[in-house]
């Protein structure tokens, strides 16, 4: 008997599945693009702004509408996957993101931006949970799983971190539509390689498909996110409030709706267990506060140290080191001490890594940051790799999409939270910059959206009164950033405190689960 046969008998003897690492390294190529989409935008911004002179609105739409619409659709995606199939979503997705990739490197228009950020996002709404409910299916061994999910997370939590690297990298030598371009390849393999070797595997009485449900759920993510993000820039006003509204009601609507549905598109009595709720919320938060990082922070680099995109990636490289390597620990460090510890050490640590954020200025040198990057990478992947664990062990594997659709949506509205409300904290600090002497308010008018439109304006002004506007623009910017830092960091640690006590007793699973 060849290894392979001897191989592929034992893997059948213990309900192992054979070749499923091999199709592990395929899921892990789907979400770490996705992931690295997220944040890639982050040093093209300067050049973004330059070509498509979006307003300071704009620019956070561009930044984060991607991430919204993958919010609002990945609950209605993963309950499509267990119904008609994970490996063909997944698939099918992969073909749609590459096709509009192409669309976001050629938009001519703020207003073609987002919306093929948009349709990027429903594109990337069909591969998160097909990824993480396929691993559900595939590793029945608790630890096999554990190892599995670590590394699927380290994929995630890098990728936001890799974006600028992999950004920098492109901006060196191409325009910035090709950190759009680098998909089309990656998503070529993918179906190539995904076809021959992802297993298919859907539920096998998923019940009936119910509309008003996947409306629902849209609509009411959608609504309440844009109504964060408009409070947050404009303050209380009739958009935010009626948004709000909206999106409160469709959500209360939708969980009525599943609590009276023999079949529905999500089991929300499963946050009824203490233990998934907490994971869910600190998913959820351990995103915001890094994502919020790596976006902010490559525009300081950038536009305050006055670094170029690829020196701008290569320093934050550290965070994408730390998150690879604690999701690769996070199962053995949670079983052997405590998942309740594990989760509120690295909510913690990225806490500790917003609040270094507070003390940056122009002259911050490298090693600073880089261990302020580690740090956070790290407490970003140890939290987020036991929290995807937990809820993934948490219901049978037959409604393995729709619990990944929970994961990924903390992931999702993380990552867009992060940009929105962080973001909005810096620049409602940022318009406020005080104009230097002999620059009237109709010239400085642009230099208000956004730092990189004041460096633009300071190049058309005389040399002394470009450098005064743009010496008090940095000034203002920092400002912003220290406070969406503290703001960040209060949030985070918070949070780990209550993570400490909603996931008391919560355990990882032991012993071998057959098919």
């Amino acid at each position: 008997m060849t290894g392979t046969a001897q191989l592929t008998k034992a893997d059948e003897e213990t309900g192992k599945a054979p070749g499923r690492w091999l199709a592990l390294a395929v899921l892990v190529l789907a979400v770490l693009l996705v992931a690295v989409d997220a944040t890639v935008l982050g040093l093209a911004t300067p050049y973004l702004s330059e070509d498509l002179r979006p307003s300071g609105t704009q620019l956070l739409w561009i930044g984060d509408v991607y991430s919204f619409v993958i919010a609002g659709l990945l609950i209605t995606m993963g309950s499509l996957g267990d119904r008609i199939g994970r490996k063909k979503l997944l698939l099918t997705g992969a073909v749609a993101f590459g096709a509009v990739s192409v669309l976001n490197a050629y938009a001519s228009s703020p207003e073609m931006m987002i919306l093929a950020r948009a349709l990027l996002g429903v594109a990337g709404a069909t591969l998160m949970p097909s990824t993480l409910a396929l691993i559900r299916n595939l590793f029945h061994d608790p630890r096999e799983r554990s190892l599995a999910v670590g590394i699927w997370s380290a994929a995630a939590s890098a990728g936001a971190a890799l974006g600028p690297v992999v950004g920098g990298a492109l901006l060196e030598k191409f325009w910035w539509g090709s950190v759009f371009m680098i998909n089309l390849p990656v998503m070529a393999l993918l179906v190539v390689v995904g076809i021959k070797l992802l297993p298919e595997s859907r539920n096998p009485n998923p019940g009936p498909w119910d509309p008003i449900s996947v409306v629902l759920s849209l609509v009411g993510m959608v609504s309440v996110v844009y109504a964060i993000k408009e409070l947050a820039v404009h303050g209380f006003g009739a958009g935010a409030l009626l948004a709000g509204t909206a999106g409160a009601t469709a959500l209360v609507w939708f969980v009525r709706r599943q609590l009276i549905l023999p079949s529905p598109l999500l089991d929300v009595r499963l946050f009824r267990n203490r233990g998934f709720s907490g994971a869910v919320l600190a998913d959820l938060l351990t995103i915001l506060g890094l994502s919020g990082l790596v976006f902010f922070l490559s525009q300081f680099l950038q536009l305050v140290q006055g670094r170029s995109p690829l020196e701008a990636g290569l320093i934050e490289l550290p965070a994408a080191v730390g998150a690879v390597a604690a999701g690769l620990l996070a199962g053995f460090v949670a079983r052997r001490f405590s998942v309740r510890g594990t989760v509120a050490s690295g909510l913690a640590a990225v806490g500790a890594a917003l609040a270094g954020c507070t003390v940056l200025t122009a002259q911050t040198g490298v090693p600073a940051i880089g261990v302020a990057l580690f740090v956070g990478g790290f407490g970003a992947g140890l939290a987020f790799a036991v929290t995807a664990d937990v809820i993934l062990s948490s219901v049978p594997k037959e409604q393995a999409g729709a619990a990944s659709a929970v994961s990924e949506t903390a992931y999702e509205l993380g990552a867009a939270l992060g940009i929105a409300v962080l973001g909005s904290i810096l620049t409602g600090v940022y318009r406020g910059f005080t104009l230097p002497a002999g620059v009237s308010e109709e010239a400085a008018e642009g230099a208000r959206d956004s730092l990189g439109a004041a460096a633009e304006t300071s190049a058309a002004l005389p040399q002394e009164q470009g450098a005064a506007l743009l010496e008090s623009a940095r000034a203002a910017f920092t400002d912003g950033f220290h406070l969406a830092g503290t703001v960040g960091s209060a949030v985070l640690l918070v949070t780990a405190v209550a993570a400490w006590f909603l996931l008391r007793g919560q355990r990882l699973e032991d012993g071998v689960e057959h098919p």
